[in-house]
């Protein structure tokens, strides 16, 4: 009777919880049970690691009673990552490899029937957690996903491409040990799309750089094909590069998805999915849950296109992750607590035909079909975006007549700058300081204070409008590098906070 412990994680949620993978072999009929909570992938490992050891000329324990537990048992488990520590169990619990070695390794991976490994899916994660557990353990992967996990600083990370890589490595007095990985550089990104690109519309470039200044939230509105989606997907070109702590949590989430490449390190995640995205898929969900687009857009842009098209369910769960950046996502056998502080841009048409406001082509839309179309967003919902920016219809004169405009480069310096004032100023950009701390930073010369308290009786804003306005001002101040809030930052944070065409 034999038994054997391998140390291995598990994706719960965000978190890569740690699991031992118990193989204990005894006498009895032959039987092979997998226990501790496993779903049908988990289950599967059975096949796919008997057919590996069978091909990769080791012997599987087939007169044996094999009981394997995954601990805890109350954790749920999933996909094909255990296939390579139930192997690893199997040929220690039968004397294969050095049980005492395997000791001091966390691992995880899919096995081909082959024998080869395959990547799996969170490798980041793992390394995160194991590093925070404070566990002197190594860390072997497969080749494929062990880069990502060498990002971490602090850990030893080992790549194997076949089982047999291991078990020649596991063995008394090896000298063919594991090849360790280390960080490689990581390649210069591609060149983001320019801002020089776009054509006239200085004013929705200027708003969109106030909203890379200050974190804040966009909606762009116009008629099709003026530039609505290229403005926006030329807002990561206008962002500072992630720190390395961001970056790492960043890296992780899309990791956990199956979604990071080292070669995106420290970029900021752009997301951008379809009107058809259902609820579950933006906020997150299943069972157990699991994030979604908000979440995977971590310190980066969510760009919801054609943002009316949406389904209203869908919008309407935006609204509390945009207040509190995160989400909370329960089920009736499972909660979870998902970080979603993104910064969302989105864009619309005006009408259903789109041409509201087009002075080259009439709107043939009644104002009832205007006044549905816009009430698919909701008061509430608009009223947590500071910036609704109004992308007119330019001429094909005005365009071809247009000079070049301002590079990029030469708008994300002004960013840059603008963020550092204040983040020196209260420790966070302008997007994330709270209400109580707005009288504390924000210096209102007395003609501003009057134009504001007269916009904000003139136009009804709320509570919550007058606090974005005066962030608004705030990141417009901090762009002209003034301490003080004037009048004219006012007025300019004022023109962004309009109601959408034909909307009172």
């Amino acid at each position: 009777m034999s038994l054997a412990v391998i140390h291995s994680r598990a994706l719960d949620g965000l978190s890569a919880a740690a699991v031992d993978v118990e193989v204990h072999l005894a006498n009895g009929l032959p039987s092979f049970t997998l226990v501790g909570l496993a779903d049908l992938e988990v289950k599967e490992s059975r096949e796919r690691v008997r057919a590996a050891l069978q091909s990769s000329g080791l012997d599987f324990p087939t007169n044996k009673r094999i009981t394997v537990n995954l601990s805890p048992a109350d954790l749920p488990k999933e996909g094909a990552r255990f296939d390579l520590p139930i192997a690893l169990g199997l040929l220690a619990a039968s004397g294969q490899v050095d049980a005492e070695t395997l000791g001091s390794f966390e691992c995880a991976g899919e096995l081909a029937l082959s024998g080869e490994l395959r990547p799996v899916r969170g490798a980041l994660a793992m390394a995160l957690a194991l590093r925070a557990s404070g566990h002197r353990r190594e860390l072997v992967l497969p080749r494929g996903c062990a880069d990502e996990a060498a990002l971490v600083q602090g850990l030893v990370v080992r790549e194997a491409q076949h089982l047999l890589d291991l078990v020649n490595a596991l063995q008394p007095r090896s000298d063919a040990p594991l090849v360790r990985v280390q960080a490689r550089p990581v390649p210069p990104p591609e060149a983001p799309p320019d801002l020089r690109d776009i054509k006239g519309q200085s004013a929705p470039k200027r708003a969109l750089e106030v909203a890379a200044a200050g974190g804040l939230s966009v909606l762009f509105v116009g008629p099709p094909g003026t530039g609505k989606s290229m403005l926006a997907q030329r807002l990561p070109s206008l962002l500072p590069p992630l720190p390395e702590a961001e970056a790492l949590e960043s890296a992780a989430l899309l990791s956990v998805n199956g979604q990071f490449h080292p070669s995106r390190w420290a970029q900021r995640p752009f997301r951008a999915p379809h009107h058809s995205a259902s609820a579950p898929a933006l906020i997150g969900g299943g069972s157990p849950p699991r994030p979604g687009e908000i979440t995977l857009a971590q310190h980066g842009i969510l760009f919801l296109d054609e943002l009316p098209e949406f389904h209203r369910a869908s919008l309407e769960a935006l609204r509390e992750p945009l207040e509190t950046g995160r989400v909370h996502i329960s089920r009736s056998a499972h909660q979870a607590e998902f970080p979603a502080r993104f910064q969302l841009v989105a864009a619309m048409n005006p009408c259903p035909c789109g041409q509201l406001g087009n002075p080259l082509q009439s709107c043939r839309c009644s104002p009832d079909q205007i006044a549905r179309y816009q009430g698919r967003l909701s008061g509430p919902l608009l009223d947590r975006l500071d910036l609704l920016v109004e992308v007119p219809v330019l001429p094909p004169e005005v365009l071809a007549a247009a000079p070049d405009g301002e590079t990029s480069a030469t708008v994300s310096q002004r960013v840059a700058a603008a963020r550092d004032r204040a983040l020196s100023r209260q420790g966070c950009i302008n997007a994330l300081l709270p209400a109580a701390q707005l009288d504390e930073h924000l210096k209102l010369e007395p003609a501003a204070e009057a134009m504001l308290h007269r916009a904000a009786g003139r136009l009804s804003w709320s509570g919550r409008s007058y606090h974005r306005v005066l962030r608004t001002a705030r990141t417009v101040a901090d762009l002209a590098g003034s301490e003080a809030i004037t009048a004219a930052h006012v007025a300019e944070a004022i023109q962004w906070r309009r109601a959408l065409p034909g909307r009172s």
